[in-house]
């Protein structure tokens, strides 16, 4: 085997994230990799679902379009993925739901199919129509001729601390359509199994919401205060789920502005806490974000982007919101924008953005897309250690021997010392007004003194660069071709530069400040720069122009709402010369 796509698709309520799930752990059971995720409306009943689940003997970092088996629990499934079945592949339908003309599609397209009467299974072995999607997802096994104990295991694992009727339906709906497969349809096999591998079985499935989630309370983060806002939405759920384990305060207020400026003041009082939103959330917080920057007070904010402008497409992909994020607000300002790739990198770059934040005492953006946060990744080892660093954050000892404390004052490298509300000694002005060092309000009458505050916040740009990760590059080190991405296009371009012995890739995982000698040095020697984003004008691109005056020869731009696959960017690559 090398790569195998399976996908599930139906109406909203039939459970095929459910079913995507439990296949994706099945697999991993026997050591197998798997990347997964979901496609989806944003009707809150009704419309088309659909889950995908990319398997493989080696890590896997991203889905694959060509899908070999498809599960169609109604006839919009057909209709709607029919194009993107791989030679040789197989579609497993509900003959309740899908009419003979529909199947007749696939046939001339060569696809094999497998009828099944889901709700006649039901009825037969005496279940509940809430298991069709797991009467389906034994159907599955079935063909592929997996071992259906390991899917027993897996079960118990999953259901094992609800009641014994529903460990014992879902076991029986797993046996009833794997069984029927078998007994029905035994010469229809694919050209692969999944078999057992020797690796570690005991892996981790997440996606990067939840790598972000999981950074913050690794971070010491004591309070996320978000309102919900599609795809950031499951960072706010996991961090309530584990709130009772953690301690953590999770708060949704009335609106994004109240949680952004919730947020800050809980960092303001030595607090670590961060909010998350997306494209029209964040609209909303803009004007905190400068609150944050003239104040010094540090903020940390994820920003899950999705297809713009206003509501756009609210449950699809694209980078469109990086100008956004790196010039929202009014005036000129110091922000670090972080762009996880992936679950590990989620986790490590959000551990990353409260150090930043709080040594510089400035706003730091996590940056990531729908793709991330519901692309679910299985790991054989998920790395869960942080480092801790919060700056300049006077003692109470420490204030008590200072003869005189000033909040905003002038230092070389451009950060104050801090010290927090109710402390001796520590007594300071804050406001929203541009100041002097005890954070009087200047009025504009010292002009001097503005050039200093300005110069003083600025002067933390060489540090904070040392701070950061450097560009990443794989492939052939001299290729002659570079192609470079941030954020979401490493997962397949990883995939996709397999393919390739003359091709380099440049992964930026800071698009914000950009580092020139840092991007320089990884492109090298390289003679043709490609530059690859999943928005409509390349705005890293863009970005790196201004800034260094690097121009790529092309640009690989995609902006339909899907993420990039790994086979349209290997098609793509075969025409650069």
């Amino acid at each position: 085997m090398n790569i195998f796509t399976w996908k599930i698709g139906g109406a909203a309520g039939d459970g095929q994230q459910v079913a995507g799930s439990l296949f994706a752990k099945a697999c991993n059971q026997e050591g197998l990799y798997t990347y997964g995720y979901s496609e989806f409306p944003s009707a809150i009943r009704g419309g088309h679902v659909a889950f995908g689940v990319s398997v493989a003997e080696r890590p896997i970092h991203a889905l694959y379009h060509d899908v070999y088996l498809l599960i169609a629990l109604n006839e919009e499934t057909v209709q709607l993925h029919t194009e993107e079945m791989a030679k040789g592949g197989i579609i497993i339908y509900d003959s309740g739901k899908v009419t003979a003309q529909a199947i007749e599609v696939a046939k001339k397209k060569k696809i094999e199919v497998c009828a099944i009467s889901l709700a006649e299974l039901i009825k037969e072995n005496g279940l509940r129509p809430i298991v069709t999607n797991i009467i389906a997802l034994g159907a599955s096994f079935g063909i592929l001729e997996y071992d259906v104990n390991v899917v027993y295991t897996m079960l118990d694992k999953v259901f094992g601390a609800k009641s014994p009727e529903v460990r014992d339906m879902n076991r029986i709906a797993i046996d009833a359509g794997f069984n029927y497969v078998k007994k029905n349809y035994l010469g229809k096999k694919l050209f692969f199994k999944l078999n057992e591998i020797q690796a570690s079985k005991e892996k981790v499935i997440l996606n990067s919401n939840n790598g972000v989630a999981l950074g913050a309370v690794a971070s010491g983060c004591r309070a996320y205060i978000a309102y919900p806002m599609s795809p950031a939405t499951t960072i706010l759920h996991s961090v309530a789920e584990w709130a009772k384990k953690t301690g953590m305060v999770v708060y949704q207020p009335e609106d994004e502005i109240a949680a952004v400026h919730a947020m800050i003041g809980a960092m303001y009082a030595g607090t670590r806490a961060m909010t998350g939103t997306s494209g029209g959330g964040f609209a909303l917080m803009t004007e905190a974000v400068t609150l944050s920057a003239i104040t010094e007070t540090p903020a940390v904010i994820a920003v899950s982007s999705r297809p713009g402008p206003s509501t756009g497409l609210p449950t699809w992909t694209e980078q469109g919101d990086l100008r956004f994020v790196v010039h929202c607000g009014h005036g000129d300002f110091l922000r670090v924008v972080l762009a996880p790739s992936d679950p590990q990198s989620a986790f490590e770059q959000t551990a990353l953005a409260f150090n930043l934040a709080e040594k510089y005492q400035i706003p730091v953006f996590i940056l990531i897309d729908k793709y991330l946060s519901e692309g679910y990744k299985s790991f054989d080892n998920f790395k869960t250690e942080v480092k801790i660093e919060r700056g300049k954050m006077l003692t109470q000892e420490e204030l008590l021997k200072m003869k005189e404390y000033n909040r905003y004052k002038l230092t070389k490298d451009g950060v104050s010392a801090r010290s927090l509300p109710g402390m001796q000694n520590g007594l300071h002005l804050t406001n929203s007004d541009e100041h002097d060092e005890y954070g009087f309000t200047i009025e504009g009458w010292t002009p001097e003194m503005r050039v200093a505050q300005v110069d003083k916040r600025a002067a933390k740009l060489p540090a904070i660069l040392k701070d950061l990760p450097k560009p990443e590059i794989y492939g052939e080190k001299f290729a002659k071709i570079a192609v470079l991405g941030w954020g979401s296009t490493r997962g397949p371009m990883l995939e996709a530069i397999q393919t390739f012995e003359n091709i380099k890739y440049v992964h930026i995982p800071v698009v914000w400040p950009i580092d020139q000698k840092a991007i320089e040095k990884a492109i090298g020697s390289a003679k043709k720069l490609v530059i690859m984003e999943n928005n409509p004008t390349g705005q890293f691109a863009e970005l790196l122009r201004g800034i260094t005056g690097i121009t790529p020869a092309k640009l690989i731009l995609k902006y339909s709402g899907r993420q990039f696959w790994p086979e349209e960017i290997v098609e793509m690559i075969k025409k650069i010369k």
